[in-house]
């Protein structure tokens, strides 16, 4: 009996320490559920939602446009050679100085031209005496037609000659053939020059151009007359117009390209500059225009995220041109849709989203850091 109430009383005052026991598992296995249940829901992106910038489809005006680079060129340019052998006795121009045509340049030591001159002007004026006695002789049969013919020939030989003696002398005076600025000089005074030995170059930087070489799917949309744009890293900043002026009408075989002139007034550009060119050859005055960052990476139709009711829609779309960082929506989109610009990857077609920053219309930015040559 007494072993019974020790046992009865040892399990009373356990009470106490079970329902504790009890009482943790009870609160641990509610903990676990409410951890499991966050957990679940951050898991799931349907109930999470994801941080993005939006921006407003728009309407503006839009260009389609070839861009490239090319290099600016000359238009006129001239090495001025020497016809004549002889000593630099005066050089007229340096570096940098403009000249006209016809202008004198370097003048050559001429003694040896005019002396030459002066032996073929005796030799001239003895067989013109000689031909006008044989003449009055022949008019009076004193003298064989023969003789009076050759006396003839050798007139006009002499003659021949001494033009070409006075054109040897004119060479002495070294003239600009062309108007320019004078590039580069390889003549010092008192060198002697040698016969066609080029002594200077000109170049006419009043009219430059450059030469794209492109793709012959463009053929039917460039045509001389267009508009182009240039920009070049020399001149920061400033931007020049220009027109096409030629197009090849013959495309390369082995390239697959044609050429494309585009010419520019000289201004402030030098030729060697490298220029990035755009050549606008259609315009649209009201095109719905997005920012080139809210189409989608993935291959397929063209698609971007539309905000709808908090919730990221996936909206296939129909472009049209390109011109920057703006691409035109012809068909899918309202004017005033808002498209996801960042944030894309984390999201999927019916996602919640949450729009941080100010809502933006789409905003053109200039692509002439574009150095490839594309359609745009």
């Amino acid at each position: 009996m007494r072993s019974y109430r020790v046992a009865a009383t040892r399990w009373h005052n356990s009470l106490p320490a079970i329902g504790m026991v009890f009482l943790f598992a009870m609160l641990a296995g509610c903990g676990k559920g409410a951890g499991d249940a966050a957990a679940k829901e951050q898991a799931d992106p349907a109930t999470t939602a994801v941080p993005v910038e939006t921006a407003e489809a728009s309407r503006r005006a839009i260009a389609a446009s070839y861009t490239g680079t090319a290099p600016l060129e000359a238009q006129a340019e001239a090495q001025v050679v020497a016809k004549t052998s002889g000593v630099a006795l005066q050089v007229l121009v340096e570096e940098g100085d403009v000249v006209r045509a016809g202008q004198p340049l370097v003048r050559l030591d001429p003694d040896r031209a005019r002396l030459n001159l002066a032996q073929l002007q005796a030799q001239l004026s003895k067989l013109q005496s000689n031909f006008n006695r044989s003449d009055r002789l022949a008019s009076q049969q004193l003298i064989s037609a023969g003789d009076h013919e050759q006396l003839k020939y050798d007139l006009e030989n002499v003659r021949a000659a001494y033009r070409l003696a006075q054109l040897e002398l004119s060479y002495t005076n070294v003239v600009a053939p062309i108007s320019g600025v004078v590039a580069s000089r390889s003549i010092k005074t008192g060198n002697f020059v040698q016969i066609n030995t080029p002594i200077l170059r000109i170049i006419d930087n009043s009219r430059l151009e450059a030469t794209l070489n492109v793709p012959e799917r463009e053929l039917a949309t460039l045509r001389a007359g267009l508009p182009v744009r240039l920009q070049v890293d020399a001149l920061p900043g400033r931007e020049f117009v220009g027109t096409v002026d030629r197009v090849a009408p013959v495309v390369d075989a082995g390239s697959g390209t044609f050429r494309v002139i585009c010419a520019f007034a000289g201004d402030s550009l030098q030729p060697g500059m490298f220029g990035r060119i755009r050549i606008d050859y259609d315009q649209r005055a009201d095109a719905l225009t997005i920012p080139r960052l809210a189409l989608l990476d993935d291959e397929g139709e063209p698609s971007v995220y539309v905000v709808r009711d908090g919730k990221a829609v996936r909206t296939a779309i129909e472009l049209g041109y390109v011109d920057g960082n703006l691409v035109e929506v012809r068909k899918g989109l309202e004017p005033g849709d808002a498209v996801v610009t960042a944030g894309k990857v984390a999201l999927r077609d019916g996602g919640l989203v949450q729009v941080i920053g100010p809502r933006v219309a789409a905003a053109p930015i200039d692509a002439s850091n574009d150095s490839s040559g594309e359609r745009q």
